[in-house]
């Protein structure tokens, strides 16, 4: 309820400005996959270091169409940090601030559906962001593609994973490990999500769910 409410604060905050636009209905037939790398777990505390971001379009993965920003490192980056991320001070030398990396994102995803492997983290991290540059949150509706994996493998033969992870479900589901990198990362979960939706049209292809199933991740690329 306090989340409706906020949003619908935002919308009539917005209505006049820059932004306001995001706040409209998306019509069109895209996705974006995010991902945020930062400095800890703790999406309370810990600072954005990179963003990626690619769209999706008619169960293609647009690999022409992606964004990877990378900000200038901030005070707390150091070596528990960078274990957490993989980006070490040299990898952030050339990187753009906080504001800037937010437009360009806003710009980049609009008003389209977010999807990402546990995303309630990323729009935790990115809100926190955007309230404190520009006095609102994203109104993009989302998908988590960590509970949608999450609800496959309960209906799989299978038992379930205790707690789902993404390079292991990229894993069972055949999915390239792209190298570790926020825009990576975010290919990864489109990818998982153009399969996963593929599974919910093909119910034929939903029965075999059995590791010997492979279907060659090429096939949602473009």
């Amino acid at each position: 309820m306090f989340k409706t409410w906020r949003r619908i604060v935002d919308r009539r905050r917005q209505s006049d400005g820059y932004y306001g636009w995001l706040f409209n209905p998306y019509t069109g037939n895209e996705l974006v996959a995010i991902d945020c790398e930062t400095t800890g777990p703790d999406p309370r505390s810990a600072e954005l270091v990179a963003i990626g971001a690619i769209k999706l379009r008619d169960a293609r993965l647009l690999v022409s169409d992606a964004l990877e920003l990378r900000l200038t490192p901030p005070a707390s980056l150091a070596g528990n940090s960078i274990r957490f991320h993989g980006l070490r001070r040299i990898d952030l030398e050339n990187g753009i601030e906080r504001r800037d990396a937010l437009q360009h994102f806003l710009e980049f995803v609009g008003n389209r559906p977010l999807v990402s492997w546990g995303i309630d983290f990323d729009l935790m991290i990115l809100n926190r962001y955007l309230r404190a540059e520009f006095d609102f949150e994203l109104p993009n509706a989302r998908l988590d593609v960590a509970k949608r994996y999450a609800q496959r493998q309960r209906c799989a033969y299978s038992p379930p994973e205790p707690a789902p992870c993404f390079k292991a479900a990229c894993r069972s589901l055949d999915i390239p490990l792209i190298q570790r990198s926020p825009l990576g990362n975010a290919m990864g979960a489109g990818l998982l999500h153009l399969r996963l939706a593929r599974e919910d049209r093909s119910p034929s292809l939903a029965r075999l769910a059995a590791p010997t199933h492979k279907v060659s991740s090429k096939e949602f690329l473009s």
